[in-house]
């Protein structure tokens, strides 16, 4: 019986002993097998690095990752291993750009139509290992100055890294010459900064829960104490808009200054107290909150800004026509039921 959903119908009399694709003459892998004959399988190609293209009119760069359609054919043995070519085109020149796997490496190998891009990882430096080929080998072998060049720079290097051992089991040796005693050093350590993370940790979950904050919250820095240092709330928090707009248009344009030395020490030379620096700056303040209240008074530029100042800010009041109303009347009421303003220094008329 034909199975579910195969694609390709089966004749009943080679049902079960023939595939449909070796019936219908097709391989099983479509169009990326059309070379199979010769040993060709198209498969999709990652570009493992940068390379030039060099086919090109001017040198192209075509950048790692870029994927081809490359056809993947066998070219010999690394002793077990198969050594694999993959050859693709370029489809801004139409040229075509072969690499290979290198399995003595692991690494893969630009062979033609291309170069790989120097980025300066290919480097040997400092302290890598390098294996010698099977030509260098046999040059040791037969050639005895090419093996008398190689047992002196041997010799060398041996005593320079001899040197710099004994320097490492040495400073070992002066950091564990007594274990009990460097453990007991890294413990207390360790010790004294778990308190502090414990207790920074403790502060700052009662800060979040305070402040009702769902966000994970930075140790405070030198730069965060500064900055919070030149925030200044300023001395009416709780005044009305129209004492803050008063205040404003009162204040004085060249205020005086106290010196921080009077600031800081008294008549004898010694420091003032907390209390003593409190009073002064209440009776500043208070002479200061006179001296703006007795301005705005005798002001006349102050005065005659002063009804419109005092008016909400942003708010308009509709005032209703009446057309059977006198004018003058409403003048009137409105000026008898203006009450005088209450000012600190009271002047009469007949000064």
């Amino acid at each position: 019986m034909q199975g579910f959903n195969m694609g390709r119908y089966v004749p009943p009399e080679h049902e079960g002993t023939v595939s449909a694709n070796k019936l219908a003459g097709k391989h099983a892998l479509g169009n990326r097998a059309r070379k199979a004959g010769q040993g060709i399988l198209t498969v999709r190609f990652e570009m493992p690095f940068a390379i030039w293209c060099t086919t090109c009119p001017k040198e192209t760069i075509i950048g790692q990752g870029v994927r081809f359609n490359a056809e993947k054919k066998k070219v010999g043995n690394y002793y077990s291993t198969p050594i694999y070519s993959f050859r693709m085109k370029h489809t801004a020149c139409g040229g075509w750009i072969e690499i290979r796997t290198d399995p003595k490496n692991t690494a893969y190998v630009v062979t033609d139509g291309a170069k790989k891009r120097d980025t300066g990882e290919d480097k040997i430096l400092e302290g890598d290992l390098q294996l010698k080929t099977e030509e260098e080998k046999d040059k040791l072998r037969n050639d005895a100055f090419a093996a008398l060049e190689v047992t002196i720079d041997d010799r060398r290097q041996a005593s320079v890294d001899k040197s710099r051992i004994n320097e490492l089991i040495e400073a070992t040796g002066k950091d564990w010459d007594d274990p009990y005693k460097a453990n007991q050093k890294l413990r207390k350590g360790f010790r004294a900064g778990r308190k502090q993370r414990e207790k920074d940790h403790t502060a700052t979950e009662a800060l979040k829960d305070r402040m009702s904050l769902g966000i994970e919250l930075l140790a405070e820095t030198e730069e965060d104490r500064m900055r919070a240092g030149f925030v200044d709330f300023g001395e009416h928090e709780s005044a009305s808009q129209e004492q803050v707009v008063r205040a404003i248009q009162a204040r004085e344009l060249f205020p005086s200054s106290i010196s921080p030395s009077d600031r800081k020490s008294s008549k004898h030379g010694t420091p003032k107290l907390k209390a003593e620096l409190a009073s002064e700056q209440s009776k500043a303040r208070l002479k200061r909150e006179l001296g703006q209240n007795t301005k705005a008074v005798l002001d006349p530029f102050l005065s005659s800004t002063k009804s419109t100042s005092t008016k909400p800010l942003g708010l308009k009041r509709k005032r209703e026509t009446q057309g059977a109303g006198n004018p003058t009347e409403d003048s009137e009421d409105v000026a008898s039921n203006v009450q005088p303003t209450s000012s600190l220094v009271h002047y009469d008329d007949s000064d």
